[in-house]
């Protein structure tokens, strides 16, 4: 396991951090990337009994399953609906039995029904630990981030360094996303660590300074 710096490359060496929670809860977070798109895969584990969380089943079922192991994974989570974060979710959901979990918003945009119904302000356990779920669209209609400790956000496709997640051209989806960001995501502390769905990590203070740049440029 390669020392955590932010940043994993396509079918490369996963990273690892520990981050220990306000309960004193130790949680490992694992990054690696799979596919042609250089999606990120987050595995998120409560040590002390290896209860895990799976953020977007994207590609690559073998690859994710072996870094999951032995561990006793409880549920796999879709950040949104587009096919490049859940092209391996029927495998790796059929292969462990693990729960599937998708906002409604974005049920026709994937094949396999989840089996809960994501909602805002839910709380998501693995093992004593848990994930906050917060709805942020624009990118699509039920993009959804998750937040751990407080201050490790899972982004999805909502927000990378350097900007929102594409809309495409469509200014009303734009506008949704902006106030996604402002509204339920820039209201966090500038330490939030952000973990986006592609590419590096960044925190929220580094992306702060740039909110209006972004409103003004349209993506």
């Amino acid at each position: 396991m390669s020392e955590y710096q932010g940043h994993v490359e396509p079918g490369g060496h996963p990273i690892s951090r520990m981050v220990t929670l306000p309960d004193s809860t130790a949680v490992e977070v694992r990054k690696f990337s799979v596919g042609p798109m250089d999606n990120n895969c987050y595995l998120l584990t409560d040590t002390s009994v290896g209860a895990a969380l799976l953020i977007d089943a994207a590609n690559d079922a073998e690859r994710i399953l072996d870094q999951i192991g032995e561990l006793n994974l409880v549920g796999i989570l879709t950040t949104h609906g587009h096919p490049d974060h859940w092209k391996a979710l029927d495998a790796v959901a059929n292969a462990t039995g693990a729960p599937t979990y998708l906002h409604p918003a974005d049920a026709p945009m994937v094949p396999r029904a989840a089996d809960h119904a994501l909602a805002a302000g839910e709380r998501i356990r693995f093992g004593a630990a848990e994930v906050e779920l917060i709805h942020t669209p624009g990118h699509t209609p039920g993009s959804t981030c998750l937040l751990l400790g407080g201050a490790h956000l899972f982004s999805g496709d909502t927000l990378f360094p350097g900007g929102p997640g594409a809309t495409f051209g469509d200014a009303e989806a734009f506008a949704q996303i902006m106030r996604s960001l402002r509204r339920r995501l820039f209201v966090l502390d500038d330490e939030t660590h952000v973990y986006p769905g592609h590419g590096d990590d960044t925190t929220l203070g580094q992306e702060r300074p740039f909110l209006d740049e972004w409103e003004q440029r349209g993506y």
